[in-house]
């Protein structure tokens, strides 16, 4: 097999969209354990927009993009588990995504079933994985349950209240304005609070007639964190998994005892996911609640591979709901 040429975003230095730029580089044939995947639909991630400001700073110049779904063009010559032809996905990889065609390790593929298409995949893989390790793993939801999902209308938040939901769990939403509260319901939330209001918090345990929530997913950060110590039960679990609005404050740790010894995680879906044999179980957890109706790709827009800047802007105006998609 021969190089081809490639087309691939990277950035050269951090800062804003603009900095990004679609580069011609060679790609090599695949390695002995590799796949080229020739990508269909690449998946948008807020951990993107970090990584590309500086927010999580990489090594310079740097490719960007976690997940993606496409087609088997090679294999290498180790490779038995992947044919030329097969759909596939991935959202563990390594950086590189935002590319037309690349070289994966096939340990880090997952088949995709008829019933899931390439779009779905794309726009859910990276997104379900992260609802699937914090229903599943961090905070196993079960029935009765209440749990409260920050930002309900984004991605992974529409996301983890509808498959909450059908867990059986009741599922209270915020958003950042009532439109979003109203697509957080559609979605799967009981009940949806826009938390720029003022004094949303008390209109949050009016709503739960005063109860709280046995875990807050937290994916906001800055403007909720806080709030969100104070709306967990007893003995409840704070789930920080992102920053849309900034950096969580810092806190001592006594604060957890005093806001009722309170249990607070940081995970990643990474190091849940690094294990070959537990990242395609957990694929097919989340691709039969895909086949079950629990899980909906909803995708929010759509962008060409060469305007990936606008898919970034789009997501940091926060103005945008459900899973943005470039497509090469």
């Amino acid at each position: 097999m021969t190089a081809l040429n490639a087309r691939q975003i990277l950035i050269e230095a951090h800062g804003p969209a603009s900095n990004m730029a679609v580069k011609e580089v060679s790609l090599p044939a695949p390695g002995p354990n590799e796949v080229r995947v020739r990508h269909t639909a690449i998946g948008f991630n807020f951990i993107d927009v970090y990584q590309r400001s500086g927010a999580y700073t990489l090594p310079l110049p740097s490719p960007l993009g976690h997940e993606a779904a496409g087609i088997v063009e090679a294999v290498g010559s180790n490779v038995t588990d992947f044919g030329i032809g097969d759909r596939v996905a991935y959202m563990n990889a390594g950086l590189g995504a935002y590319a037309d065609m690349r070289n994966v390790s096939a340990e880090k593929l997952v088949p995709l079933p008829d019933n899931v298409s390439d779009e779905a995949a794309a726009a859910l893989i990276f997104k379900g994985m992260t609802a699937q390790y914090l229903l599943k793993h961090t905070c196993p939801v079960q029935a009765g349950d209440m749990v409260i999902v920050h930002a309900a209308a984004g991605g992974v938040g529409q996301i983890l209240s509808g498959w909450a939901k059908a867990l059986g769990a009741f599922v209270v939403g915020t958003a950042g304005s009532d439109e979003k509260c109203a697509i957080a319901k559609t979605a799967g939330c009981d009940i949806a609070i826009n938390y720029r209001h003022e004094n949303w918090v008390d209109a949050l345990l009016t709503a739960t007639n005063g109860r709280k929530a046995r875990v807050v997913y937290d994916a906001v950060g800055k403007h909720t964190f806080m709030h969100s110590l104070d709306l967990a039960q007893p003995f409840g679990m704070v789930v920080l998994y992102g920053a849309a609005s900034g950096p969580a404050p810092d806190i001592a740790p006594e604060i957890l005892n005093k806001k009722g010894c309170l249990f607070l995680t940081r995970p990643s879906v990474f190091p849940h996911n690094a294990e070959q044999n537990r990242f395609r179980a957990n694929a097919a957890d989340l691709f039969d609640a895909i086949g079950r109706g629990y899980v909906k790709a909803g995708i929010g827009a759509r962008f060409p591979l060469d305007e990936a800047a606008r898919a970034h802007e789009l997501a940091e105006s926060r103005s945008s709901a459900g899973p943005i998609l470039l497509i090469p």
